[in-house]
């Protein structure tokens, strides 16, 4: 009797932690980006060396660094432009000024659809830190996962 108490306290304590499913590139981010970012950040866009030498022109043509692919989306959360990612899309509420990043509203069409959307990429990410690349330490950099 007391194995299968034992066996069943086991089991309960594992199934929230197996029924937890990570949040991947290619489940759930690749789809999000294409519904919520491709107009501007899709195939016609610039790569990001080419965009920040003509910044000002691609902003007019509403046209951002393209962000269309895994390498080219990591770039910008822990690659050498680490941290942009989250300080775009992020929602404002931990910062001190409350103020959301310029790209948050384009999350979702309402409030619940952005909070669902930013809960995607924060999972995904891992540690959603807003610092940028310099200021982040090693420790910070190691928890940022965003896997693929």
């Amino acid at each position: 009797m007391k194995k299968y108490l034992i066996i069943i306290t086991l089991w309960m304590f594992f199934i929230p932690v197996i029924s937890m499913a990570q949040v991947t590139y290619q489940k759930e981010i690749r789809s999000l980006v294409e519904a919520r970012c491709s107009m501007c950040h899709g195939p016609q866009a610039p790569l990001v060396d080419e965009f920040k030498k003509d910044k000002e022109r691609f902003t007019k043509e509403k046209k951002g660094p393209r962000m269309d692919s895994y390498p080219l989306l990591l770039e910008f959360v822990k690659g050498k432009d680490a941290g942009a990612i989250m300080r775009r899309l992020d929602d404002g509420k931990s910062k001190e000024d409350k103020k959301p990043g310029n790209m948050y509203v384009f999350l979702g069409k309402d409030e619940e659809e952005r909070q669902k959307n930013l809960k995607t990429f924060k999972d995904w990410v891992g540690s959603w830190n807003l610092k940028r690349r310099a200021d982040l330490t090693e420790e910070e950099s190691k928890k940022i996962t965003a896997p693929q």
